[in-house]
């Protein structure tokens, strides 16, 4: 494919699971308008179930740079972000550096931009939990604080950078790009027809401690009751559950089906077709809504309100036996029906990257 040459190349960034969502959409506009663009994957999900497979998956390819960062304490990943993502910025000069989400990754990679004196947009601006103790918060304001187009899923997070001094100028609401490449992957999911509920657990708060292990256990005895249980299993889980010693009662609860992390479009698929999900898990709050399903989110706070707002997820905090409950009643039939969020359409691809050639 022949790109135009008059300008240097965006670079796209990716460096964790739902980061290849966000970026796919993006990357197939860049090349339906022939625009040209690099991918730089930062490597912090590093096993091939995280990564590789959604890279294949989506379309993406090999990236053209990786840092293979892989695991390690929050100041170890960012440190190697920014270590390793140096000299590759300063010998392409990326017209822009376009950084999504809230990971390590993001925030790493536009304070490197930055230091280079090199633009930085961000997708998925404005979103904020109010939740200090999320690391993911931390690198949500900060990114958003030195990016230089700021772009939006929804009019709470406009309103929150208004609220936080962002001037209008920095501000283009978009909409939610991951339901770009959910509306692409039900073009290709197949419907099972047994009747099951859904669940991922992966917050520290959920799973970094023996107390939190077992009251997830024991609400996975009682949930299991009600109907099978899958539960594709985060590496951080597994070995959380390893090292506190429960994984021997853990893994042999009747009904509870664990699985190895599966591939994007078996996850959506999965999904879809679940009765219910339970979840502390971001991304799934958004495609939960999209797609109509009850989400429980195991969670004291949301970056996502308008999940809970218009959509079909309500959160539950840490309160299993809450949690219990709201899957009896949704199973009985008893669940709110979700409205249309504004621009959640498939189509904020192409409106990222008119924004993108607007400002850059």
């Amino acid at each position: 494919m022949t790109f135009r040459v008059n300008a240097s190349p965006f670079l796209l960034v990716a460096g964790a699971r739902p980061n290849f969502m966000k970026v796919a959409p993006i990357a197939r506009e860049f090349r339906r308008r022939r625009i040209a663009h690099r991918l730089l994957n930062t490597g912090q999900h590093h096993d091939a179930a995280l990564s590789s497979v959604f890279l294949h998956e989506l379309g993406l390819g090999r990236p053209d740079y990786n840092l293979g960062v892989g695991s390690g304490s929050h100041a170890q990943t960012t440190a190697r972000v920014l270590e390793r993502a140096e000299p590759i910025l300063q010998k392409l000069r990326p017209r822009a550096v376009i950084v999504v989400g809230d990971v390590n990754s993001t925030l790493a990679m536009a304070l490197a931009a930055t230091k280079l004196h090199i633009p930085v947009a961000h997708v998925e601006a404005g979103l904020r939990s109010r939740d200090r103790l999320m690391p993911e918060e931390t690198n949500r304001i900060l990114t958003d604080l030195i990016s230089d187009l700021l772009l939006t899923p929804s009019a709470d997070a406009d309103a929150n950078l208004r609220g936080e001094g962002i001037p209008a100028s920095r501000i283009a609401r978009v909409g939610n790009v991951m339901i770009d490449s959910l509306v692409d992957a039900l073009k290709r999911a197949r419907r099972p027809t047994s009747d099951f509920l859904l669940m991922t657990f992966h917050r520290p708060s959920n799973v970094d401690s023996l107390a939190g292990l077992k009251r997830l256990t024991d609400f996975l005895k009682k949930a299991t009751q009600l109907l099978p249980v899958e539960l594709p299993l985060h590496p951080r889980t597994r070995v959380q559950l390893q090292k506190h010693r429960l994984w021997k009662t853990f893994s042999a609860i009747p009904n509870l089906r664990i699985m190895e992390p599966v591939g994007y479009f078996d996850f959506v698929n999965r999904m879809r077709c679940a009765r219910a999900v339970v979840t502390d898990s971001g991304g799934v709050q958004e495609e939960t809504s999209y797609l109509g399903v009850p989400c429980l989110i195991m969670r004291t706070t949301t970056e996502r309100p308008i999940c809970v707002e218009r959509g079909t997820a309500e959160l539950m905090g840490e309160n299993y036996n809450r949690a219990l409950a709201r899957l009896r009643s949704i199973l009985r039939g008893n669940w709110k029906k979700p409205k249309p969020i504004p621009l959640w359409d498939g189509k904020t691809a192409p409106r990222i990257v008119k924004s993108l050639l607007g400002m850059f």
